[in-house]
């Protein structure tokens, strides 16, 4: 699997499992608002997953992918909480800020770890090798 599309699908599952967190810190007031949370929690993953793995495939580098990993998920989730506190008035960066970079940690590290590169995928990178009788 590409490690953009393997970045996409985990960012979805865990953003999915990140929203859940939601009525841990928010409170049972949050509840009802809790389908809308998940299905941004789960977009926001997506997106980070799909920028994570697609630098996974150009640089080849653990700590590399786990700084923009962490600083992907950061900023997504900071951008949530900041709407969050101008549209709402709660403060919430820490509650949702930690789930987000813990998602981009995963992501930078499983995108790094596992999935294929372009170049491993590509069809004209490979090649064809004669057996010798």
């Amino acid at each position: 699997m590409k490690k953009w599309l393997l970045g996409l699908l985990l960012g979805g599952v865990l953003g999915f499992f990140d929203g859940l967190t939601a009525p841990l810190s928010g409170g049972p007031d949050i509840i009802p608002e809790l389908p809308g949370i998940l299905i941004g929690s789960t977009i926001k993953g997506c997106i980070a997953g799909m920028l994570i793995g697609y630098f996974s495939q150009k640089v080849r580098s653990l700590a590399l992918g786990l700084a923009l990993g962490l600083a992907v998920g950061a900023a997504l989730a900071f951008g949530v909480a900041l709407l969050e506190y101008t549209q709402a008035g709660k403060i919430l960066f820490w509650q949702i800020m930690l789930p987000g970079s813990a998602v981009g940690l995963i992501v930078g590290y499983v995108t790094q770890q596992y999935g294929r590169r372009l170049e491993e995928t590509h069809p004209s990178n490979s090649t064809i090798r004669e057996e010798k009788p």
